[in-house]
């Protein structure tokens, strides 16, 4: 008990399911769209430029496509998890149990969820996975476990 993985619960089946995730993942969309709403879109009518999007690469679509990765990039990179997260006791941890590295941290938010996002049904791996982990988890050797509190 004495070694600096024993005490994250990685290996006390502590691990978060698919649908705490799933509802802290809905709570984060919501945090997303309210940045989003209170800061881009004001921003964008001040400056005159149309909140229409036309397409993947409007100015509006890339702004918010921004304000999506950087929120979970740099809220589970100094925090270890995001607002969703935090509400349902959730946080993010390399599988072994070394802190999060900036490497680890982007691959897992901007490439694997870029990867799932894409492709809506590989969330559900969570559901199937003994250490309950998504396809970005997999790729970046993280999970998602209940906070010790």
């Amino acid at each position: 008990m004495g070694s600096p993985a024993a005490g994250n619960h990685l290996f006390s089946g502590q691990y978060a399911g698919f649908w705490t995730r799933f509802w802290a993942y809905l709570l984060d969309l919501i945090v997303i769209g309210s940045i989003n709403r209170m800061i881009i879109h004001p921003i964008f009518m001040a400056l005159d430029v149309p909140l229409v999007k036309d397409g993947i690469f409007s100015p509006v679509t890339i702004a918010t496509a921004v304000v999506f990765y950087l929120y979970f990039v740099l809220m589970t990179k100094y925090l270890g998890q995001t607002l969703g997260k935090m509400v349902f006791g959730l946080k993010v941890v390399e599988l072994d149990g070394k802190s999060l590295t900036w490497g680890t941290v982007i691959f897992r938010e901007w490439i694997g969820r870029f990867i799932s996002a894409t492709i809506l049904v590989l969330y559900v791996v969570v559901a199937f996975t003994n250490k309950k982990q998504g396809l970005h988890d997999l790729f970046a050797d993280t999970t998602v476990i209940y906070e010790p509190r």
